[in-house]
């Protein structure tokens, strides 16, 4: 049946207001069309017409009036229809604006809750120091700390221990990177004030820390430059520290040269002696490397320092120098660098045995 013709039957019956009766398939739709081929309703259909209130509809339906009256009486009824249709919709209207109301008052006021506003800024503080789980026990010094790391300020000694160790899960490279950068700006404000070139030297090492070299080299130009007569341990720790810096910048060749400054300065000091390890592997002297290594040790580094060095070292390497150097020191000592023997590796050295 074409649009038109639903229309129309709608009208013909003054139904025109309910979307059911120009649907095809609708059952008021199917009602229409058997009473308009003059075919007779069921009497569950007739029920359905009392029940939807069309009682027009349903006295025409059973012969109880004619065409002209029951469109005189219809007429009346869709307007009552149409009537509490408007109210019904206003009625839904206001109570939908009422429930998006207190919907809104309940979240603002969820929003605005105290607790809830601490727990979303805590959430968002460990997010941003990439931590997850906190015991509870150390739940709330952690998120003490944390909040001070966020404001830039410096933390206590004690407390960084206790994040190292005791709550060491929490100690994760964004907070160590955080707190090495405020360190570096709080201690090379130290030396700009004070002129404590041990300041400068710690700063250095701080800026290094958090990935910023760039910041420990111009640091340590001005700290050499202020301290060219300070005594040779103040000098040699400067060299030192810089020699560090120019690694990170593969400035190698400057770095060796600042390693031998340093160590004629100090050569009862071992500092030197290891970064003199690491530049001269990083340059392809392997002897040499190692000879500096074991003169660290033999200076009183602990082992455990010269192997970070060493794992710092190699984690730079592609595959092949990586191992060319496990291999070096594993056969100059077997027994001190056994940490250095990898399946590969030891695959390799077994067939070069047979």
């Amino acid at each position: 049946m074409p649009y038109s013709e639903q229309n129309s039957l709608a009208a013909k019956y003054v139904v025109d207001d309910l979307p059911g009766a120009r649907q095809i398939g609708s059952r008021l739709h199917g009602i229409l069309t058997s009473l308009d081929a003059g075919s007779q309703l069921s009497q569950l259909a007739r029920d359905y017409l009392v029940a939807s209130g069309l009682r027009c509809l349903h006295a025409l339906a059973e012969g109880r009036t004619d065409l002209d009256a029951f469109k005189r009486e219809a007429a009346i009824e869709r307007t009552r229809r149409v009537k509490l249709a408007e109210v019904a919709a206003r009625k839904a209207a206001a109570d939908d604006a009422k429930r998006k109301a207190e919907l809104a008052a309940a979240s603002a006021a969820i929003f605005n809750d105290p607790a809830y506003k601490r727990r979303k800024e805590a959430k968002q503080l460990r997010r941003e120091f990439n931590l997850g789980y906190i015991e509870p026990e150390h739940y709330p010094r952690v998120m003490r700390l944390l909040r001070t790391l966020e404001q830039r300020k410096r933390l206590r000694p004690e407390d960084v221990i206790w994040l190292q160790t005791e709550a060491e899960d929490c100690w994760t490279d964004a907070i160590a990177a955080a707190w090495h950068l405020i360190e570096a700006e709080a201690l090379t404000e130290a030396w700009r004030v004070t002129g404590d070139p041990w300041a400068a030297v710690n700063a250095s090492s701080h800026w290094r820390k958090c990935s910023q070299p760039e910041a420990s080299l111009r640091l340590t130009e001005e700290a050499m430059a202020s301290a060219a007569a300070s005594a040779p341990k103040v000098r040699s720790a400067l060299a030192t520290t810089r020699g560090g810096a120019l690694r990170d910048v593969d400035r190698q060749a400057e770095a060796k040269a600042l390693g031998e400054q340093a160590h004629a300065l100090t050569p009862k000091d071992y500092r030197p002696c290891t970064l003199l390890g690491a530049v001269h592997i990083e340059l392809g002297d392997l002897i040499a490397g190692h000879e500096w290594f074991k003169k660290a040790e033999q200076l009183g580094v602990a082992k455990a320092i010269v192997d970070h060095d060493i794992r710092a070292l190699l984690a730079r390497m592609p595959d092949a120098e990586r191992d060319r150097v496990r291999r070096f020191l594993f056969e100059q000592d077997p027994d001190r660098f056994a940490w250095l023997r990898t399946k590969r590796l030891s695959a390799h050295w077994d067939t070069q045995s047979r």
